[in-house]
């Protein structure tokens, strides 16, 4: 008879060792998989920024590349009309997209997109784009942008979208020339503004889109930069 109860109290006693064991188990299942991810996210989130390994500074990985080549707001226009869509990049994280007749033209997915001004010419008779480029206006230099802009042929649009510092190398003469395609917000863009803009030169297009928005850190919605801008409609085919 003690040998018997000898045995009860001892399996008794490694049911609740059991039991104990596998509470622990799961508060350490628990603690690893619910509340860890969490964490991991936050640090994945801050330093998976730069995705091109030839050049840093492009970081797009917020944009994800399914994403980034969609223009998600399609614009309809008539057939006599071009449709686009911009938008400036988010502060130094999220690359600016210029979309023409519903096809991304510029950005992320092409992988021609830069820090400063990005643009692309157009051609205002067939819609075709020209050539595109952009041009760092802080570490770069101005002249290559006043070239550029000097090549531009009558009859086409140009479309424009800053990214993280479009300012602080313009020149009068480079103010002015952007001034000359139509756009009004130029002469007061000034450091890490947001600023979209749609001209022309000559007669393609005679009412500009444009907007602005300016660094104060009192308004930014990212800490040193402010919101992204952008701007959707239709140009009329340019006709000589």
């Amino acid at each position: 008879m003690f040998t018997r109860r000898k045995g009860k109290v001892n399996i008794a006693g490694g049911h609740r060792t059991l039991l104990v064991v596998s509470v622990l188990v799961l508060l350490v299942m628990y603690v690893t998989f619910f509340l860890q991810p969490q964490n991991t996210f936050k640090v994945d989130w801050s330093s998976g920024f730069s995705q091109d390994a030839s050049n840093p500074r492009r970081n797009y990985a917020l944009e994800s590349k399914q994403l980034a080549g969609q223009c998600l707001l399609k614009v309809d226009c008539p057939e006599d009309q071009l449709s686009f869509y911009i938008h400036s990049g988010a502060g130094n994280l999220i690359p600016p997209k210029m979309c023409l007749q519903n096809t991304v033209v510029l950005g992320a997915a092409k992988n021609n997109f830069g820090f400063g001004i990005n643009i692309v010419i157009v051609d205002g008779r067939t819609g075709n784009v020209i050539k595109t480029d952009s041009f760092d206006m802080y570490a770069g230099e101005v002249q290559p942008l006043i070239a550029f802009l000097q090549s531009i042929e009558q009859g086409s649009v140009v479309l424009m979208a800053s990214y993280d510092e479009p300012a602080s190398k313009l020149t009068a003469d480079a103010r002015k020339l952007i001034a000359d395609l139509g756009s009004s917000s130029i002469q007061s863009l000034n450091f890490r503004d947001s600023w979209v803009f749609v001209g022309g030169k000559g007669a393609s297009v005679h009412n500009t889109f444009e907007k602005h928005i300016k660094n104060e850190h009192a308004t930014n919605k990212y800490k040193d930069w402010p919101e992204m801008v952008e701007i959707q409609g239709c140009i009329p085919k340019f006709i000589p």
